[in-house]
C-alpha cells in the first residue's frame, strides 16, 4: 500500500508532486523495491577516485547494498540485520534505544559461536537473494550473553554478514561507501574494515566519498521524481527482478485536480 496522497500534497503545498513509484515496476514483474540504486549509479559515477566495483551500503534497521561496475551494470539486495538486533538488545538490557557510536559494543567481546548461529543462518547461503525484515533475525536471549558481550557480537554479525552477502556477487566490491545510521556505530565498521581488508577492500563513510550519509535516501527520491518526469528507467532487472529497465510514477500537478500518469 503507497502511504500517501500525491494530488492532496500537491494541492496543499503548491509544488508538484511525482508519486506512486512502484506501481509500475511491480506491473512489469519486480518486486517494487529497491529504489535507491539508480541514485547510487549516479553518485557512483561522480567519484573521482575509487576502486571498483563499488558497492553502497545502507545500514539501517536492515542493511542493503548496491553494487556498481566500471561498465555500469547495477545489483542489489538486502545484506543481512542491520542496527535492528543491536538496538533490541540495548533496548531490552540497558532500556536506551540503541549503543551510541558502539560504545558499549566497544567494551565486550565477540561471542563467535553465538555470531557462527546467525552467520549460518540459510539466507546467506542460498543462491537466491530476497527482502528481509525485522523478524528474520530475532535478537539473543537475555542469558545467553551479557550486555556488553551481546552488543560486540551483534556488531560483528552486522558487519560480518555485509562481506558475507557480498559473495553473491560477481566480483569482490574494492570500495565500499556506507551510509544510514550504522556508520556512526564505530565498533561496525571497525569490524567492516577489518574483514574488507582481507580481499583488499577499502571501506569509506558516505562523507569520506563526499556525500551526505544522513541525506542519501531523500536526496534518491528526488533524483528519482526527476527521473520519472523524463520517463527514465528507475529500476532494473538487478535490483527489483523486474524483466527490463522500466520508469515510473505518477505526476500530480499542484493546479490540477487529477493527476496525470507517467508512463
Amino acid at each position: 500500500m503507497q502511504l500517501g496522497d500525491g494530488p492532496l500534497l500537491a494541492r496543499e503545498t503548491g509544488i508538484d508532486v511525482v508519486y506512486d513509484m512502484r506501481a509500475n515496476d511491480m506491473m512489469h514483474g519486480g518486486q517494487g523495491a529497491p529504489l535507491v540504486p539508480a541514485y547510487h549509479a549516479a553518485l557512483a559515477a561522480s567519484l573521482e577516485q575509487a576502486a571498483w566495483p563499488v558497492c553502497f551500503v545502507n545500514i539501517g534497521g536492515i542493511s542493503n547494498l548496491t553494487y556498481i561496475d566500471d561498465e555500469g551494470r547495477i545489483l542489489a539486495f538486502d545484506s543481512g540485520p542491520g542496527n535492528a538486533l543491536i538496538d533490541q538488545w540495548m533496548e531490552v538490557n540497558a532500556g536506551v534505544p540503541f549503543d551510541q557510536g558502539g560504545r558499549i559494543a566497544s567494551e565486550g567481546s565477540v561471542l563467535m559461536p553465538l555470531a557462527e548461529r546467525y552467520l549460518d543462518h540459510p539466507f546467506f547461503t542460498t543462491d537466491q537473494r530476497r527482502s528481509l525484515d525485522r523478524n528474520d533475525f530475532r535478537p539473543p536471549e537475555p542469558d545467553e550473553a551479557g550486555l556488553h558481550d551481546g552488543a560486540r557480537t551483534l556488531a560483528y554479525v552486522t558487519a560480518a554478514a555485509i562481506l558475507r552477502s557480498a559473495g553473491h556477487l560477481p566480483h569482490p566490491p574494492q570500495t565500499y561507501i556506507i551510509s544510514g545510521g550504522g556508520r556512526l556505530n564505530r565498533t561496525i565498521m571497525g569490524d567492516l574494515a577489518e574483514i574488507a581488508a582481507r580481499s583488499g577492500a577499502t571501506v569509506l563513510t558516505a562523507e569520506e566519498a563526499g556525500f551526505d550519509g544522513d541525506a542519501t535516501e531523500a536526496e534518491a527520491w528526488a533524483y528519482l521524481a526527476v527521473r520519472s518526469l523524463e520517463r527514465l528507467p528507475l529500476t532494473f532487472p538487478g535490483t527489483t527482478g523486474v524483466k527490463a529497465p522500466v520508469t515510473g510514477g505518477a505526476l500530480a500537478r499542484s493546479d490540477a485536480r487529477l493527476p496525470s500518469a507517467a508512463k
